[in-house]
């Protein structure tokens, strides 16, 4: 650790001027989590001060830290001086809109506090090894941060998952959305098709342009890897690489 870390993390009551404030962002956003926890510890204040708003709810206030800091990491990370506001500025809405999904989405499903601490945990952790990785971790990733089992992990993040709801849009052409409620039958098969098709359109989002490319000609038009090839301008092995790896990540993602 560099003395001018040390110096800072020794230093509870001092607050960051605005110039360092821009420094410590600038290597938090470059992947050093010194820089993180740092801006967090300075602006833990500012978490504390808005879930006041939110107590007597019949929430703990643990997990609402939780959560605000959350926010708070999701702000260092999304910050950027051109927005020509002041970072704490920038990071009030960002947190209480982090608390605020929360208290939306939680309740339809009740889940153990266990669960809720090892999927916030999680979660936390999951911003902090994006802002260092640049990528989405994996679960074996976060499962050896935080300390946990992987199956542990995905237990958690499932049981805390929002459920879709059924008057989401599944698919949509030429503005004729259709609803998932539209979707729903009496057959069990049919209505397996449709959740996983839900499931598939959250990990082709996550996907880049040409991966998303490849999979929709592949598996929804029935595209030959040849066909796709000669259509992006690269060889057929190139694709059949591409196809794999893309099909390896979202079997991960799902």
């Amino acid at each position: 650790m560099s003395t001018g870390y040390a110096a800072w993390e020794n230093s509870e009551n001092s607050l960051l001027s605005h110039r360092e404030t821009m420094d410590f962002i600038k290597k938090a956003q470059e992947g050093e989590q010194q820089a993180v926890d740092i801006l967090v510890e300075k602006n833990i204040a500012l978490v504390k001060s808005i879930i006041k708003r939110f107590l007597n709810r019949g929430y703990e206030y643990d997990d609402l830290f939780q959560i605000g800091v959350i926010g708070l990491i999701k702000a260092i990370r999304n910050y950027d001086p051109q927005y020509n506001v002041r970072f704490s500025t920038y990071a009030v809405p960002m947190i209480m809109g982090e608390i605020k999904r929360f208290l939306r989405d939680d309740g339809l499903i009740k889940v153990s506090r266990s669960l809720k601490e090892l999927a916030n945990k999680s979660l936390a952790m999951k911003e902090q090894l994006k802002s260092v990785l640049h990528r989405e971790p994996s679960i074996q990733e976060i499962a050896d941060a935080v300390g946990s089992d992987p199956e542990d992990i995905v237990h958690a993040l499932e049981a805390s998952r929002t459920p879709n709801s059924i008057y989401d849009v599944v698919y949509e052409d030429d503005d004729n959305p259709i609803l998932l409620i539209d979707k729903v039958s009496v057959d069990d098969a049919q209505m397996s098709k449709v959740v996983d098709r839900v499931a598939l359109k959250d990990v082709l989002s996550k996907l880049d342009e040409r991966e998303r490319y490849i999979i929709v000609m592949r598996y929804f038009h029935d595209k030959t890897q040849s066909d796709i090839a000669s259509e992006l301008g690269i060889s057929q092995v190139q694709v059949s690489r591409i196809e794999k790896r893309v099909l390896l990540r979202m079997r991960e993602l799902i």
